[in-house]
């Protein structure tokens, strides 16, 4: 599982760990550090700045909920091992989710499949590692790799920063549909990362 090694991790808060959750400078200049007396008075200064800040792109939400320190957008699948699916025609775009990348802490190396290569449902086809951990990324769906975000061997931190967006992994054409149908919507993801 995507966050198997890393639920082992020390539950010590601090100021970078909180940048790592929000990847936004702005919920720090929100509030001062000196003013946040716990970690929920921190969640909430963080959510207002995420509930202010539309997010742009392809994959903007019409509607995100936000969860503390993560983010799940309506309208995408979601696998229990953390990895979110956006169905377009019989091309899947996949990547890890707010959650998973908040459990893993900065991300400085990612390792994506060929393209052309073929994925199955439920095994790994790429490792993200972080200062914290490495963990295995596994396809929500079965399918040949159309492309892979290569911007992230450059930039790995944008999972951190925009898991949704430019921290997308890879594209795929589906070889069965149907396999998407046995992911998770947003409530239903939801209620399993608050498991």
């Amino acid at each position: 599982m995507l966050l198997a090694s890393v639920r082992q991790q020390s539950s010590r808060v601090g100021l970078g760990f909180a940048r790592r959750f929000l990847g936004a400078q702005e919920a720090l200049s929100a509030a001062s550090v000196g003013s946040l007396q716990s970690l929920s008075s921190l969640a909430t200064a963080q959510q207002s700045v995420v509930a202010a800040k539309p997010t742009a792109g392809a994959f903007a939400p019409a509607v995100a909920m936000t969860r503390g320190f993560a983010t799940v957008v309506d309208g995408l699948k979601y696998a229990e091992s953390h990895e979110w699916l956006k169905m377009d025609g019989d091309t899947a775009t996949v990547g890890i989710t707010d959650f998973a990348q908040s459990e893993l802490g900065d991300v400085v190396y990612v390792e994506l499949p060929e393209v052309g290569s073929t994925v199955s449902k439920a095994e790994t086809f790429g490792v993200v590692e972080s200062v914290k951990a490495a963990s295995d990324v596994y396809a929500p769906v079965s399918g040949e790799v159309l492309e892979v975000n290569d911007a992230l061997v450059d930039d790995p931190s944008k999972l951190n920063t925009e898991p949704f967006e430019g921290g997308w992994m890879m594209k795929i054409k589906v070889s069965d549909a149907g396999e998407a149908d046995g992911l998770l919507d947003a409530d239903a993801y939801k209620a399993n990362c608050d498991e």
